[in-house]
């Protein structure tokens, strides 16, 4: 009788067979879509990732238009706004907090015209009472970092301009640039992050605007380690190790390896911004099955130990990208979370 020791079997997450089929669709089109050569085939990805349109008229209580936000880099975004909050003739609207979204995808799939995504941000709006703006962000391998942090930046100093704060239609209710709101998840995650420490290092610079939170959800960090999570849920749903090494490699600049403040959130190069008072209160979402959890709980130890504000909200049955499925009931919970947090952070902000 041999002694080997059997290999232990990869956890798997509770989920249905249709469930498990559609996720394997989204790994396949990711796989089949990218080149050994860091290039991607974004002909196919049109074809497999349609563009879904804006809608004026409210779909599930909530409208949506696209926005220029910078002509010179054709900068774009989609403005999503609870339904209830538009024209009203003769009555004072109120001004609605903005929540500035940026969508995962390694940062190099997807847009903010993406399916998944234009129904997370309505369902954000809805839930949050706020508008949402979701940045189109230039994507890798064609833009590589600081690209990405630089269009969020970008879509900051749009906001900061009071003529973008009311839209010439009238249909889009008034925005309060001082309730101002950075989220995203995955790879949008670490977007939103490197945006609120350089809003933070250079906030004088900003007039009207005020980041009152960031909302990380699942953020994609990492370092040239392999962690107990990737090792042990390597070949999970949406993120394996072969995956987040091409996407690293795809997006950091030519020559950096994951050392790169852009991934490693604990370089010395990555606390200007992050030591400032000005950088906001953080909510932070860890899902039990998603491979770069690890990386996510330093995350959170990172800003705890310089003092900042952080709500982590752990679940256990979460896959990466949960929220974005609405066959997780996880992501109910989520969304009311963020409701939560942006409440909570709006009374804060108005009672200073």
């Amino acid at each position: 009788m041999s002694d080997t020791t059997p290999p232990r079997r990869k956890p798997k997450p509770p989920m249905s067979r249709l469930m498990r089929l559609s996720l394997k669709a989204v790994d396949w089109a990711t796989d089949a879509t990218r080149r050994a050569d860091g290039t991607l085939n974004r002909l196919a990805l049109s074809v497999l990732d349609p563009r879904v349109p804006a809608f004026s008229s409210p779909c599930r209580g909530v409208a949506s238009r696209d926005l220029l936000l910078d002509a010179a880099t054709r900068l774009r975004a989609r403005l999503f706004y609870p339904a209830a909050a538009g024209r009203a003739d003769g009555v004072e609207r109120p001004l609605l907090p903005v929540i500035v979204f940026f969508h995962g995808g390694g940062f190099a799939f997807l847009s903010a015209a993406s399916a998944a995504y234009d129904a997370a941000c309505r369902r954000i709006a809805r839930y949050a009472s706020a508008a949402v703006l979701s940045v189109d962000y230039r994507r890798a391998p064609e833009h590589r970092c600081p690209a990405a942090y630089d269009d969020g930046l970008a879509a900051l100093r749009y906001l900061d301009d009071p003529k973008n704060h009311h839209h010439p239609s009238g249909d889009v209710p008034p925005l309060d640039a001082t309730r101002c709101y950075l989220a995203g998840d995955s790879a949008g995650g670490n977007i939103a992050h490197h945006v609120a420490r350089r809003y933070a290092a250079e906030v004088a610079a900003f007039r009207n605007v005020r980041v009152a939170g960031l909302i990380a959800i699942q953020p994609f960090f990492g370092g040239e380690e392999r962690t107990d999570s990737e090792l042990r849920l390597d070949g999970a749903p949406i993120v394996t190790v072969s995956r987040t090494d091409w996407m690293w490699r795809a997006f950091l600049p030519p020559g950096c390896d994951r050392t790169h403040e852009a991934a490693n959130f604990a370089a010395p190069s990555a606390a200007s911004g992050v030591d400032s008072p000005a950088f906001p209160p953080v909510l932070l979402a860890i899902g039990g099955y998603d491979p770069l959890q690890d990386w996510q709980r330093r995350y959170a130890e990172m800003l705890k130990s310089k003092g900042k504000d952080v709500r982590v909200f752990e679940y256990p049955n979460a896959i990466h990208a949960f929220y974005v499925f609405p066959a997780f009931n996880d992501g109910r919970d989520l969304m009311i979370r963020i409701a939560e947090f942006v409440a909570e952070s709006a009374t804060a902000t108005g009672s200073e």
